[in-house]
C-alpha cells in the first residue's frame, strides 16, 4: 500500500476537527492575537517582502501580515485543510486583502524555488509526519538567506491549561487519545534539541530558540465551547451519550476555575519562538 504523507492529519483537518476550528475561528483568533502581533513584528524586523504563513488555518495571521506589508510585498498562507482555507479566502475577499491562500500539504507541495524571504507560523508546523522532509521542502522554497520565524508550544508540563480538560475528564471517559512525545500534534516541537537537529538536517542554519510566555484571554462565556469542541476531549465528546457529556462538562468547567477572573479565562501559552535562516 502506498504511504501518503500526512494522511492522518489530512483526514483530521478536512473532517470534523477542521470544521470545528472553522466554527471557533473568532474565539481562537482572539486568544492567540498576541502571537499574531509577534509575527507581524517579525516581518517588519526582517524587512521581508515575500512571506509564507505555514499552517495558516483560517488566515488571521496571513491577513494581518498582508495588511502590514501593503503594496510593498505579498503574504501567502498554506494549509492542508480545505474548510479552513475556504474561510481564509472568504475573509480575504471580504477585507479586500491581497493575501493569497494555497490549499496544500507544505511537506510535499512544489513551491516555486527561492520564492519566499520569510516563513512564519503560528502553531502550524507541529503536525508533519516527516518534519525533516517538510522543512527540506520549505528550505527549497526559501530565498538565499531567507528567514524562519515559528511560534510553537513548549512542553506539556509548562502548558497545564492546554491539558486541563482531558485530565479532568479522564476518570469519566474512555478513549481519550494519549499525548505521545514527539508525535505529530500540539507539543511535537517542545524538545528544542530535537527540533534543532531536524532544522539543521533540512538545510537551515543559525537555529535559535527564544522562550515566550504569552498571556492569552478568552471570554468566560466561551469556555464550554472551547473545551467541548476543540482538542482531544472535543473529539471524544462527539460520541458520548448526553448524560456522560453533561457530567464531563460539569467536571471540566470546575477544573478551569483557577483560570477564571472577571468574566475572562486567562492563561499563559508557554512557547518557543524558533528562528533560523536558509543558507
Amino acid at each position: 500500500m502506498q504511504n501518503i504523507p500526512n494522511e492522518e492529519m489530512a483526514a483530521v483537518w478536512n473532517g470534523v476537527s477542521g470544521r470545528a476550528w472553522v466554527d471557533e475561528q473568532a474565539l481562537l483568533d482572539r486568544a492567540y492575537e498576541p502571537i499574531e502581533q509577534l509575527l507581524v513584528e517579525a516581518v517588519a524586523a526582517t524587512g521581508a517582502r515575500k512571506v509564507l504563513d505555514i499552517g495558516c488555518g483560517s488566515g488571521a495571521t496571513t491577513l494581518a501580515v498582508a495588511s502590514s506589508l501593503g503594496s510593498r510585498g505579498q503574504a501567502t498562507g498554506v494549509d492542508i485543510s480545505e474548510p479552513l482555507i475556504s474561510v481564509a479566502r472568504t475573509r480575504a475577499q471580504r477585507e479586500a486583502s491581497p493575501a493569497q491562500f494555497i490549499r496544500a500539504d507544505a511537506q510535499t507541495h512544489p513551491f516555486q524555488p527561492a520564492s519566499f524571504d520569510l516563513m512564519i507560523s503560528r502553531f502550524g508546523v507541529m503536525f508533519f509526519d516527516d518534519p525533516a522532509a517538510a522543512f527540506a521542502n520549505l528550505r527549497r522554497a526559501a530565498s538565499p538567506g531567507g528567514a524562519l520565524r515559528l511560534v510553537v508550544f513548549r512542553s506539556i508540563a509548562e502548558n497545564p491549561f492546554m491539558t486541563t480538560a482531558e485530565r479532568a475528564a479522564a476518570p469519566l471517559l474512555t478513549g481519550l487519545p494519549p499525548r505521545k512525545p514527539n508525535a505529530p500534534g500540539q507539543f511535537a516541537f517542545a524538545d528544542a534539541e530535537r527540533v534543532r537537529r531536524i532544522l539543521e538536517e533540512s538545510g537551515w542554519s543559525g537555529v535559535e530558540f527564544a522562550p515566550l510566555d504569552i498571556a492569552c484571554i478568552i471570554p468566560a462565556a466561551d469556555l464550554e465551547r472551547f473545551f467541548t469542541r476543540l482538542g482531544p476531549l472535543g473529539q471524544v465528546l462527539r460520541d458520548a451519550d448526553e448524560a456522560t457529556r453533561q457530567r464531563v462538562i460539569r467536571e471540566v468547567r470546575a477544573a478551569f476555575a483557577p483560570y477564571l477572573r472577571d468574566g475572562e479565562v486567562r492563561f499563559t501559552a508557554a512557547c518557543w519562538m524558533i528562528s533560523a535562516r536558509a543558507g
